[in-house]
């Protein structure tokens, strides 16, 4: 369990902390032979792990759940100092989603790995069992670090796969929590595993032929990489890459709920959210007052220190992405756009740093990047929009398809144009949310597979048929 191997001094793993600059985290990189290790241990543990009844699979989630809701205040810290979040927000990942979803899926678990009883026969008896898949390798990132990683570790070890975690540099903590959770609830020696890897090893990791599944959440080049990797074996891998998600604003819609919960749908989180909103199309009737509100919201939030309580808005992960930010900003305001947010009502946003001002930009359109390329940053532009198929248009207009919300009070026309956007998920009056009820998925360059939901169980489990002969005379 955890990381029994020695590991090699011979690379090194560094987090570099965005709020200070300082190395927050250091150690050394798993080797080779350390990952040859942990998958022998983790092909002995699964066929022990199979055999065990899903009602102790159960058992062990909730005790591990246990062990994270009791150290959520410690973990909440760890990930502010890892990648910037303010600590007013963090233990939240953990009381809140990472709470619901796991709770959500053991007691799903019975139902959705439950056999599969076609009509009845006589003198046969015939089902189709769900089969776990076998070893599991998660590669999750550093924006939602549990959030994104639970969706796949805990459905997966109910469906009696074992599992090996390798998480972000960024955020090597996260692996170390669940590793001490699952040692707490007294999880079986090699069920879970996590490696610090080095990109190279991780894709010989995900090659190897004694990986049976790969869970991915990152950026579409890693998404070909890890495609490339699994490319010599008839694997499947669950690809999570991203989006650039709209908010289309109805002339019937809610102003004053729209505007505040799609300025949080921007910047929560810096905008580092793969489904956070990163454009708004308005209809002309609500425009006006749509951004006016807009921009008074986003102007009263406090960018700072986010270990400071009274911060609501972090640094981003690193100096890099704030510049590409930047970048997108100085493109679009080059191309015509009107940036409505002046940066020195954020004092602590500063060139050359990873502290960031929020940006509002209109007078927007499609051939400036920060309305077709994803910014992972708390900016967005606002276009104005005068129907429901200009609107379906230009959501439409991207390589991305994850989720798309729609304000609106008729849920009917939400329905219909719903259902002619490309997109993994759909919201009315609501954004930036995952249900463990519904299936997490995108099309287009977003990627492929589904997580969370009964589907999520689908896809980390394999169908066997039994058809029995009961009588032969």
């Amino acid at each position: 369990m955890g990381n029994p191997m020695p590991k090699s001094p011979a690379k090194t793993l560094q987090c570099i902390s965005p709020v200070d600059g300082r190395v927050y985290v250091e150690r050394p990189l798993h080797t080779p032979a350390d990952v040859d290790a942990a998958l022998n241990n983790a092909r002995k543990a699964q066929a022990m792990w199979h055999a065990t009844p899903l009602a102790e699979r159960q058992k062990y989630m909730l005790k591990f759940l246990d062990y994270m809701v009791a150290n959520a205040k410690v973990i909440g810290e760890e990930i502010t100092w890892q990648m910037g979040r303010p600590v007013l927000q963090t233990p939240g990942e953990i009381l809140r989603g990472f709470q619901e979803r796991v709770k959500y899926a053991v007691n799903l678990a019975p139902k959705a790995l439950a056999d599969i009883v076609p009509e009845g026969q006589e003198g046969f008896k015939r089902y189709i069992r769900r089969e776990p898949l076998g070893v599991v390798a998660v590669i999750a990132p550093w924006n939602y670090p549990y959030l994104t990683s639970v969706n796949a570790i805990v459905p997966a070890l109910l469906a009696g796969n074992v599992v090996i975690l390798k998480h972000s540099h960024q955020t090597p903590l996260v692996a170390d929590r669940y590793a001490e959770g699952f040692k707490a609830a007294g999880l079986p020696e090699g069920v879970f595993q996590h490696l610090d890897l080095s990109h190279e090893d991780a894709e010989k990791l995900m090659a190897d032929p004694r990986i049976d599944y790969v869970n991915f959440t990152g950026s579409v080049k890693g998404g070909h990489a890890v495609q490339k990797a699994i490319s010599n074996k008839f694997i499947v891998a669950g690809l999570e890459l991203g989006g650039k998600d709209p908010a289309y604003v109805r002339e019937d819609a809610d102003l004053a709920h729209a505007v505040e919960n799609l300025v949080d749908g921007a910047f929560f989180n810096s905008g580092q959210c793969c489904c956070g909103i990163e454009r708004i199309y308005v209809h002309e009737k609500l425009y006006k007052p749509f951004v006016e509100g807009f921009v008074d919201l986003t102007n009263k939030y406090v960018l700072g220190n986010p270990t400071d309580a009274a911060t609501n808005l972090g640094p981003m992960v690193r100096t890099a992405a704030a510049d590409f930010v930047r970048g997108q900003t100085a493109e679009a305001v080059k191309k015509g756009a009107k940036a409505l947010i002046d940066e020195k009502n954020f004092k602590a946003s500063k060139a050359g740093t990873p502290y960031l001002a929020p940006q509002v930009l209109v007078d927007v359109d499609h051939s400036m990047s920060v309305m077709m390329d994803e910014s992972f940053g708390p900016i967005v532009g606002i276009m104005k929009v005068t129907s429901d198929a200009e609107a379906l248009k230009f959501m439409n207009d991207s390589p991305y398809g994850l989720t798309a919300c729609l304000w609106t009070k008729d849920v009917a026309a939400a329905e219909k144009i719903g259902q002619e956007i490309e997109t993994g998920t759909v919201f009315m009056n609501r954004c930036d949310y995952l249900d463990p009820g519904l299936a997490w998925t995108g099309v287009k360059d977003t990627g492929r597979g589904a997580s969370l939901s009964v589907i999520g169980f689908e896809n980390l489990t394999r169908p066997k048929s039994f058809h029995l002969r009961t009588k032969t005379s």
